[in-house]
């Protein structure tokens, strides 16, 4: 194991079950997420040493290639062992004609010190959401 070893990436909702994002060069087909669903990311990682100052910062992009959101998580400090989960706040995802497509999350984890300890990319397609049953 490295010192930093990202273990899982799922996404959670009430709109939908738990979703395991396959990490690494698993990435297959965009991820199709209901539009205006509220979604949070849930991170696990196990770590062989102590990390202080750990955060996670997140940047997303349209498909034409821009920048459309920037954030910074800070995670705090954790021991060596683990598995660790952390869940990140919610957000509401983009609803309406123009929110459709197609959408690409990077996330990076950095110590304090400022290395880059992992990084994921993952691409997510909004969709309609079904009517109301």
């Amino acid at each position: 194991m490295a010192d930093f070893e990202l273990i899982d990436v799922s996404l959670v909702s009430d709109g939908f079950e738990r979703l395991h994002l396959p990490l690494g060069e698993e990435r297959g087909e965009p991820v199709a997420l209901p539009a205006g669903a509220v979604v949070s990311v849930v991170l696990a990682f196990r770590t062989e040493a102590e990390i202080d100052g750990l955060k996670f910062d997140e940047t997303r992009y349209s498909d034409d290639g821009n920048r459309i959101a920037a954030c910074t998580h800070t995670l705090g400090g954790f021991r060596a062992g683990g598995p660790y989960e952390v869940r990140l706040p919610p957000e509401r995802l983009p609803v309406g004609p123009a929110s459709g497509g197609r959408y690409d999350a990077t996330g990076r984890f950095v110590d304090g010190d400022g290395r880059e300890l992992a990084r994921e990319t993952h691409s997510f397609r909004i969709v309609p959401q079904p009517p109301p049953g």
